[in-house]
């Protein structure tokens, strides 16, 4: 005789426990199905991340020793932006922009060259010709060619990016959010839409300018892979 069927087993759906251990429920939709969470949107790009990637763009214009000189140093001359504690950091900030800038006009002069020893030696162009550092005006005569070195004299397009490469500094220093907040602290709205756009509008026109008005110098700190110019022989 056939044993009589065992009656299904009934689950029971419990609430899952908190950390204190009291059940919690889902909302339910109109229909009674449990509502899932919504899917957090992303945030909106904020302004500053806008400004910073124009500057990442800008900075690869300038010379690496200023631009790492400037990092380095802007978030202790600047206080993080707190320069109302302290008006020294005003003024160690714009001597600290200032003495950057300068350089990177001066290093827009510098070039380098492979001598016949294929050492790679820089120096300074001159509207006379090319002086190499630590070397002397006898030595220079001796070891090397004068009229190798009067081909690489200033040219007007030297000035042309000399002039662009220091406004490039100065744009990407007045990007950096320190300085702002340390010289702009109650800035308007149309100061901010300046600050905010000026990158990127810079780093489009000198891209521009830089792209059809190549230079052929790799001075000190610029970062170039077409190989250095050698001394004829």
């Amino acid at each position: 005789m056939a044993s009589p069927a065992s009656p299904s087993p009934i689950v029971i759906q419990m609430p899952p426990l908190t950390n204190a251990g009291t059940a919690t429920s889902k909302p339910k939709d109109a229909a009674g199905d449990f509502a899932t969470a919504p899917t957090p949107s992303r945030p909106k790009a904020r302004a500053t991340d806008k400004v910073m990637s124009s500057a990442a763009n800008l900075a690869q214009l300038l010379p690496t020793g200023t631009v790492l000189a400037y990092q380095a140093l802007a978030p202790s001359f600047t206080n993080h932006g707190k320069c109302e504690e302290s008006p020294a950091n005003q003024w160690l900030t714009a001597a600290l922009v200032i003495v950057l800038a300068a350089l990177s006009l001066a290093f827009s002069f510098t070039d380098s060259v492979v001598g016949r020893d294929q050492k790679l030696y820089y120096g300074v162009a001159t509207p006379c010709g090319f002086n190499v550092f630590n070397f002397s005006s006898e030595e220079e005569k001796q070891e090397w060619d004068p009229s190798e070195f009067r081909r690489l004299r200033i040219r007007p397009l030297d000035y042309m990016h000399a002039v662009f490469t220091a406004l490039v500094f100065l744009t990407v220093a007045f990007s950096d959010v320190g300085l702002q907040n340390c010289f702009f602290p109650n800035a308007s709205r149309n100061t901010e839409e300046l600050l905010k756009n000026l990158p990127l509008g810079m780093a489009f026109f000198s891209s521009f300018v830089f792209m059809i008005f190549p230079t052929k110098r790799k001075g000190i700190g610029y970062t170039d892979t077409a190989p250095p110019k050698k001394v004829v022989t």
